[in-house]
């Protein structure tokens, strides 16, 4: 079999996979990171409560939480929309290191590598909707 002959299925799969990396982060920042958040249930406000921020930055994270997941579900959004999150993820980290004393510092990183894969296979969209033809592929 030539190589022309796997691309298009090469190509298809990754697409695959694209999506349902998309899907399944979608539904983790929704339902298991956001809606804890935004219904201020116990697990959530003793984190933020240990942060000493009070209650705003809880609603304010998990707001940003659930932009960051229906951007996930929109093609033209999915890139932008990981790239985010990535940012978010590292102010988490710090946050984490720096205030939580280390506890569960390397779990945003666990969410980065997969947001990177979607933020690098939607660049041509993310190019598009940011209007710079020289970064589209």
């Amino acid at each position: 079999m030539s190589s022309t002959a796997t691309a298009p299925t090469s190509g298809k799969a990754m697409v695959r996979v694209v999506w349902t990396l998309q899907i399944l982060l979608a539904l983790f920042f929704a339902l298991a990171s956001a809606l804890p958040k935004l219904l201020a249930l116990p697990a959530a406000t003793t984190v933020f409560d240990s942060i000493g921020v009070g209650d705003w930055l809880m609603y304010l994270t998990g707001l940003v939480e659930l932009a960051g997941a229906v951007g996930l579900l929109v093609r033209r959004l999915a890139g932008p929309a990981a790239t985010a999150l990535i940012v978010f993820l590292a102010f988490a980290f710090v946050t984490q290191l720096t205030v939580m004393h280390g506890e569960n510092a390397g779990t945003p990183f666990l969410f980065m590598v997969p947001l990177a894969v979607i933020a690098w296979n939607r660049r041509a969209e993310t190019a598009e909707l940011l209007g710079h033809p020289r970064w589209r592929q």
